[in-house]
């Protein structure tokens, strides 16, 4: 770097790093299992096996539904109602979704009367009075990240219902980007019980959460429960389905020795 450049702001480093961590994403998400084909490996279904979900000790797989040799827990091949309940918990943060951003999130109340917040007002006037970077984060972690986690977690939901295996190591980094950024959609709930253990003033102001407050908490709590009772591993169950099939076909069609003549020519002969 010449000594006469100015050397960048923390500003300048930090979206250059973002801009870094994005691409990085887009470019595992991009991705192509056809241009770069699934290893055949061995899983421990293929193995007769299953796996505890509390020590990792390995049981033959007709122990189902039996206590673990080591640990003594419950032995379960997949996680148990994992899409009856994955669904149960979607459906429920899509309906409180609406009033979660209809609903005022926040009241403030002062000597001048009262006035009542919602999610989108809050960030329409934090990008008319000039803070608009502050603006892009409460929209990003209020309303894009929630929406953006129920959506990934349906097309999941969907892809396995479907017995999908169009690019499954991409489904699964999806399955972990929902895990990674489902920490930060509880932003404005952390800014309203802020606001509101601050802001006592007595008769002059006072904040207190509104109704879409708690449905909008509600809405982070279902998405998390939903995220957790999901078991990634019923996407790659249509892999080790289709893998299965594949090698029975080529089992009950062998293929003939080299100069075998067909079986129609030597019925001919």
């Amino acid at each position: 770097m010449n000594r006469n450049e100015p050397r960048p702001s923390a500003r300048q480093r930090a979206l250059r790093r973002s801009r870094e961590v994005v691409a990085g994403v887009v470019q595992e998400l991009a991705d192509d299992d056809e241009r770069t084909p699934l290893p055949e490996v061995p899983t421990a279904t293929s193995m007769g096996l299953l796996s505890c979900h509390a020590c990792d000790a390995l049981s033959p797989l007709d122990q189902e539904g039996q206590p673990c040799r080591r640990c003594g827990a419950t032995l379960h091949h997949r996680k148990p109602a994992s899409l009856t309940r994955t669904w149960a918990f979607l459906l429920a943060a899509y309906i409180l979704y609406i009033p979660a951003n209809v609903l005022p999130i926040m009241i403030t109340r002062s000597i001048l009367g009262t006035q009542e917040d919602t999610i989108l007002s809050g960030i329409i006037y934090l990008w008319v009075s000039g803070s608009r970077m502050l603006a892009i984060v409460v929209l990003i972690a209020s309303i894009v990240v929630p929406l953006l986690k129920m959506m990934i977690l349906t097309f999941l939901l969907l892809s396995v219902h479907l017995r999908s295996t169009w690019r499954l190591r991409q489904q699964t980094r999806l399955y972990g980007l929902v895990e990674l950024i489902g920490r930060w959609s509880m932003l404005d709930i952390f800014v309203v019980a802020l606001l509101a253990s601050l802001v006592r003033a007595g008769a002059l102001a006072q904040v207190d959460p509104g109704t879409g407050a708690a449905a909008f908490g509600m809405v982070v709590v279902l998405t998390m429960l939903a995220s957790l009772s999901f078991d990634p591993r019923l996407l790659w169950d249509a892999h080790d389905h289709a893998a299965l099939e594949g090698t029975n076909r080529k089992d009950a069609h062998p293929k003939a020795p080299a100069g075998a003549a067909p079986a129609s020519a030597q019925a001919n002969d």
